[in-house]
């Protein structure tokens, strides 16, 4: 029976890598879309705002929502508005009526689907893969997140040239549909027993907390990781998109060289961790993992000037994630009961992720009225910084790639040594 489950996992997750390309595409297309609407670091921080602010606030209160309610059914809807989303940009781009705004309020709508389908499908892989795969599956994960991430921003910049935005809109809803399909007509996702009704979704957050209480590693854990996140998303995913098209001149082709450079370091790290033994020390694992990427990650892509470094760079940055994801899961499903997997992962989403939006919208900021106007202003300390980052446009966020690998190695050393972490090993 777990084989014949096990199967049909392996076929969801092929269904959802070629969904998740459609709509990786999009995102690369629409973040250049954007960008060269207003040239501002803070415009692309926003869209990632919008996005995790009302993932955060809603993952506290879902968490009996998912647990009480059919798996699959929460999936199909929340990936049938996300679509919709997806519809709607295309309806506005072909009226010719595309704004800014409109891809924050797209985006905020896509964080509070988020919201929903993650525990959801977070509960669905407990469900359909053994325990003793996890660690593997975690890694097919890693590989297939980053495969998108390395081969979408070529397709994308193919498409775009061959029929420009509609096309790559149109291929992601193709991708959404097929997906779709594989769920609601081939996929059957256990549900286990309900313990009992709730009569407010506060009582849901109230057990998950609960739970999290008992298990203090598990909760020190999600605290250093959202600081982690906090690190990472002041400069990844928020202003290397920036950075480089501002040091590159505007080159497109090379933002999508160093995103391809960093799938590829996440497909090797997918690949060892979905074939590599289980770590014995899986807490150490997740830290060490974590300062080797800011050490190598960040700070190899401040220093870095050319295209050759920045990939480079990415490739150490992401080779090392898979390894936190894989041992950071294996703990969580191990230890949380199956019938309150919902309630934890969600409660785990808001807190882990709740820094996520703050240090998306600080770097932003930081990077438009801090870091670049310092680095640009003649200033000695500036000057002295200019040596190590460069003193050319972007180089005030490069700067911020140097800040963030000295904090981000420092607070995942220091975790390692956390005692009731220590304990999850």
């Amino acid at each position: 029976m777990e084989e014949k489950l096990f199967k049909k996992y392996i076929i969801l997750w092929l269904s959802q890598s070629v969904s998740g390309l459609g709509s990786s595409m999009t995102g690369f297309a629409l973040v250049l879309w954007a960008y060269g609407q207003s040239h501002s670091a803070m415009s692309v921080s926003l869209m990632s705002f919008c996005n995790y602010v009302p993932y955060v606030i809603l993952s506290l209160f879902v968490g009996s929502f998912v647990d009480r309610h059919n798996k699959k059914t929460i999936m199909l809807a929340a990936d049938s508005v996300a679509a919709a989303c997806s519809l709607a940009v295309l309806a506005f781009l072909l009226m010719g009526r595309l704004a800014v705004w409109n891809i924050y309020v797209v985006n905020a709508v896509v964080g509070i689907t988020n919201a929903f389908q993650q525990p959801a499908s977070a509960v669905a892989v407990g469900r359909l893969v053994p325990k003793e795969k996890i660690s593997n599956v975690s890694g097919m994960n890693s590989f297939s997140g980053n495969l998108i991430v390395a081969f979408s921003p070529m397709l994308a910049a193919f498409l775009f040239a061959a029929g420009g935005l509609p096309v790559i809109l149109l291929v992601d809803l193709a991708s959404f549909a097929f997906a779709f399909c594989v769920l609601l007509f081939y996929i059957i996702i256990p549900e286990g027993e309900q313990e009992k009704t709730y009569d407010s979704p506060f009582a849901g957050v109230a057990e998950g907390f609960a739970f999290l209480k008992t298990e203090k590693g598990i909760l020190y854990m999600m605290l250093t990781m959202a600081l982690i996140n906090f690190c990472s998303r002041l400069t990844y995913e928020n202003i290397l998109s920036p950075m480089i098209l501002t040091r590159s001149s505007g080159n497109s082709v090379t933002l999508g060289i160093v995103n391809a450079c960093m799938g590829a370091g996440g497909i090797a790290g997918g690949i060892i961790v979905s074939v590599k033994k289980e770590s014995r020390h899986k807490a150490v694992a997740i830290y060490v993992s974590a300062a080797l990427s800011f050490l190598f990650g960040d700070l190899l892509m401040a220093v870095g000037k050319n295209v050759f470094w920045w990939s480079a760079a990415a490739v150490c940055a992401s080779l090392p994630i898979p390894f936190i994801m894989a041992n950071q899961n294996t703990i969580l499903y191990r230890k949380i009961p199956a019938a309150m997997q919902g309630r934890v992962f969600a409660v785990r989403n808001a807190i882990q992720y709740s820094t996520i939006p703050v240090g998306i919208i600080l770097g932003g900021w930081l990077a438009d009225y801090v870091f670049e106007p310092f680095m640009a202003s003649g200033n000695r300390l500036a000057g002295m910084l200019g040596t190590i980052v460069g003193d050319n446009a972007g180089s005030g966020m490069a700067a911020m790639f140097l800040c963030t690998g000295i904090c981000g190695f420092t607070v995942s050393m220091a975790s390692c040594f956390n005692r009731e972490i220590k304990k999850l090993n």
